[in-house]
């Protein structure tokens, strides 16, 4: 897969820019997935952070793309993800007994759904939800958060995919 990921144009808009580079990173996560087996994704390798494990990571993007695009900015209920849930820490990372072919199946599903909501949108939309400060940014600054985040756990998995079998690379 490493020679199908590529970066936006040089010359893009900005919504095909920002949607090219949440894209890359969102491809760079499911990658570092590819080969791994169901025991080697739920592995903790960080013995400071057990819950990051590839599983974890996947689930964690998972539901932070339906915080951001379906609660925040569409003003969803919250109730029906685990980032919400103040019971038990990191909620929506926790992935015990799931197989990865799940996880990341459910991922790419979400992440079809925030390109559908953000194809329908003006960069300048504001979100709905009420409940939470984040929820009035605009849609602009939700895609780069979510670039900015799905960024920074693609690093993640790239340590944590060298550290369960030695596997590295970027593109």
């Amino acid at each position: 897969m490493a020679s199908e990921l590529a970066r936006p144009p040089l010359q893009a808009d900005e919504r095909t820019a920002l949607v090219g580079w949440l894209d890359l990173q969102r491809q760079i996560l499911r990658w570092k997935c590819e080969g791994l087996n169901d025991d080697d994704a739920h592995r903790s390798v960080i013995a400071t952070s057990p819950a990051m494990t590839m599983a974890g990571l996947i689930s964690h993007m998972r539901w932070t793309e339906h915080t951001w695009l379906e609660v925040l900015f569409l003003g969803g209920d919250e109730k029906q993800n685990p980032s919400f849930d103040e019971s038990r820490e990191d909620a929506d990372w926790h992935s015990e007994g799931r197989p990865l072919a799940e996880l990341v199946a459910e991922y790419d599903a979400q992440c079809a759904r925030s390109n559908a909501i953000v194809a329908a949108a003006s960069l300048d939309d504001v979100g709905r939800h009420p409940g939470f400060r984040s929820g009035s940014a605009n849609l602009r600054w939700m895609l780069i958060h979510l670039i900015e985040e799905t960024g920074r756990h693609a690093g993640h998995a790239d340590i944590v995919r060298e550290l369960l079998d030695g596997t590295k690379g970027y593109y």
